[in-house]
């Protein structure tokens, strides 16, 4: 199996369809999702249903991305959302760090049986443990490194997982590691406190799309409203950035 760049129509709607995700509502997502899901990453934390053998319907919470088959053809994996991830096999210490939301770098083995150094994080979405191989991470720290002008002990900082705050002329800004970023490098204009607020924060509240509307509570779970089934606040929200868009 490899991942690379996905098409809209190739895309296996109809799997996702028995999961109680519709093509409306994935068309629907913010832009930064679909580009995101068309890029072989993992979905935002979507509500999905489905009926077991005894006719029981079944609800949870889980993130998706499309993989491309040895034949070219597309399928779908699925990463729910457990209520805590297994952390067994790291030292206390790495525990520790990973349950501050803090990466770590602890061996791994992959598909082929070879035992690799990777950065480990918590997917907050899922508590599921992601890995991204520390060669691929620490290449772009350092660029990151060159373009801030960082000292080697703020770049060992960053590598052990801790975000750094740096002043370029008036402005603060924050970098740390955050597997859940395309670069695995996430930039925060701001302190550290905004960086990390950053980190838990998903989509706006009303994420509004053609068919429907993508809502988020408090905790940051996204659950689908279709446009026939607008509540009176739903409507006003849309008045009120209509008219927003209007006046610019």
């Amino acid at each position: 199996m490899k991942i690379q760049r996905f098409q809209s129509e190739e895309l296996p709607y109809g799997i996702l369809d028995r999961f109680g995700l519709t093509q409306d509502m994935l068309e629907d997502l913010p832009q930064k999702a679909i580009e995101d899901i068309l890029d072989g990453r993992r979905s935002p934390v979507l509500p999905i249903s489905v009926t077991d053998e005894s006719g029981e319907e079944i609800h949870a919470r889980t993130r998706f991305a499309f993989i491309r088959m040895d034949d070219d053809s597309v399928d779908v994996v699925f990463y729910p959302q457990l209520k805590a991830g297994r952390l067994d096999r790291f030292t206390e210490e790495e525990r520790k760090a990973l349950l501050e939301h803090r990466p770590v770098i602890a061996p791994v083995t992959t598909p082929e049986g070879r035992e690799i150094q990777a950065f480990h994080q918590i997917d907050q979405g899922t508590n599921q443990i992601i890995y991204v191989p520390t060669p691929v991470i620490g290449r772009n720290l350092e660029y990151a490194a060159n373009e801030m002008k960082l000292t080697n002990a703020e770049l060992t900082c960053l590598q052990k997982g801790l975000p750094i705050s740096v002043m370029d002329g008036d402005d603060l800004y924050t970098i740390g590691i955050d597997l859940n970023e395309k670069t695995g490098v996430r930039l925060t204009h701001g302190d550290e406190k905004k960086w990390r607020e950053e980190q838990r924060q998903g989509f706006g509240r009303y994420n509004f799309g053609l068919n429907g509307c993508w809502v988020s509570d408090e905790e940051g779970n996204l659950d689908y409203v279709p446009e026939a089934s607008y509540t009176e606040e739903l409507w006003e929200e849309m008045r009120k950035r209509n008219n927003m868009t209007l006046k610019h």
